[in-house]
């Protein structure tokens, strides 16, 4: 079966560590994803910038490891990125921002991007949010 994730909560949130659990179970189970899609506070797990203390789970360096290792297609809604400050290199470049803080293995794009993984997932899971 074919997924598409969607994460709306930050990482600090328990729909976060719900959410890479599914993930980690799905491909455990010999599922596909065919895209994490990251939008509103879901943007912020995929930030650098991002400092977990000690005792927490840092749930944003494990999305970051989790998409790597399984080299999944990780997106980051641009519009909910560039409004809460997440940016790659060239979005820092364009809006003259001293730091880019939005390393590999993401990708910024459109919503678009969720539209098109629902079209391709047999199920569009979505964690957090309103």
């Amino acid at each position: 079966m074919k997924f598409a994730i969607a994460l709306f909560s930050p990482p600090h949130a328990p729909a976060s560590r719900r959410a890479l659990r599914f993930a980690q179970a799905v491909l455990d189970g010999g599922h596909e994803i065919v895209r994490l899609f990251f939008y509103q506070d879901g943007v912020h797990s995929a930030s650098a910038s991002v400092v977990t203390p000690q005792d927490e789970l840092d749930s944003a360096a494990e999305w970051r490891a989790f998409v790597s290792r399984h080299q999944l297609d990780g997106v980051v809604c641009i519009a909910a990125a560039l409004r809460r400050g997440v940016l790659n290199e060239e979005e820092a470049r364009r809006y003259e921002r001293d730091a880019a803080n939005l390393p590999a293995p993401w990708e910024l794009s459109g919503l678009g991007q969720l539209h098109e993984a629902a079209q391709l997932a047999d199920r569009l899971v979505c964690f957090g949010g309103n």
